[in-house]
């Protein structure tokens, strides 16, 4: 393969174009506003860097040569793309406009996040499509963001990477909640609940997200030199709830999440003895998307569906 001509010209790709299209030198200096003969000399370097004519004498005028029919396609292409690659952004028009946003969610949100993250995202663009992606230990979201295959990640870490982009959701308090007539919640009327009953009564935890790293609940216990007693590990968090209703285990996770299935099942809620700090979710994107319209537009939709959780 031989090598590229240095500095090459795009002007002069534009004159070949031009040339195989009009056939005619005359009416590609006028097009161009260029003097004649310096148009011939483009068609002579023209020559020179295929090493072919390009356009001979036809009956009728020039005719473009083989080789020059050949070229009129790719130097289009070029011209199309180079075009593009200065184009400023369109703005995205989201009832118009077909696209399709990867997200990525732990499922211990509030049960009404993303159900009204998807109504505003259909509401708000009806062509486009959402795909919503779970978290779990094998799931490398920061290569997913920075690959562009995912385009964003709402979460809850301690210490997010600092090369990603962040935005705040929301908080929610930690709380201790239990089936309402298992020993323990009977034979105690109040809603605090003792460091010792604490750490003591028999806990299920969500299966770690990533590896190495217990979640914000262990996480800030083990800091604390504390240790629960977590007795059942699920993978499946959503299904946790029901798991309390029918045995003598314990949860702490945020009121938030708890709130709706308070409404289902006969649960009750204690204060933690422990001052852990709220859950603070936020959204995560790569620099690749943070200027693109769209990507904006879903943010803002994210931001929606936060704002009304507190408004609940």
């Amino acid at each position: 393969m031989s090598a590229l001509p240095q500095h090459l010209d795009l002007h002069l790709i534009r004159i070949l174009y031009l040339l195989l299209v009009e056939k005619n030198v005359s009416r590609v200096a006028l097009k161009l506003n260029q003097p004649q003969p310096s148009i011939s000399a483009s068609l002579r370097k023209l020559r020179e860097l295929t090493g072919d004519p390009l356009l001979v004498r036809g009956a009728r005028g020039m005719v473009p040569t083989q080789h020059g029919e050949s070229l009129l396609a790719p130097a289009k292409r070029i011209l199309d793309e180079t075009e593009n690659l200065f184009l400023k952004k369109a703005p995205f028009v989201p009832q118009e406009e077909a696209r399709t946003f990867h997200v990525a969610a732990p499922d211990y949100l509030d049960s009404q996040f993303l159900p009204n993250l998807v109504a505003l995202l259909r509401r708000g663009s009806p062509n486009s499509r959402v795909k919503i992606h779970g978290l779990g230990p094998g799931v490398d979201y920061v290569r997913l963001l920075s690959d562009g295959d995912m385009d964003l990640v709402i979460a809850n870490w301690d210490e997010p990477p600092e090369h990603l982009h962040m935005s705040k959701l929301f908080e929610d308090p930690i709380i201790c909640v239990m089936r309402a007539d298992c020993p323990y919640a009977l034979r105690t009327a109040s809603d605090k609940m003792t460091m010792d009953d604490y750490l003591s009564l028999p806990h299920v935890a969500p299966t770690q997200i990533l590896p190495g790293y217990h979640g914000v609940i262990d996480d800030y216990l083990e800091r604390q030199g504390l240790q629960r007693n977590v007795m059942v590990e699920s993978a499946y968090f959503g299904l946790i709830p029901h798991m309390l209703a029918q045995t003598d285990l314990v949860l702490t996770t945020g009121s938030q999440f708890v709130r709706h299935y308070e409404k289902l099942m006969p649960l009750k809620t204690y204060t933690v003895p422990v001052k852990f700090p709220a859950m603070r979710f936020y959204q995560l994107w790569h620099e690749r998307v943070h200027q693109a319209p769209e990507h904006k537009w879903l943010r803002e939709q994210v931001t929606t569906a936060a704002k009304a959780l507190s408004q609940k």
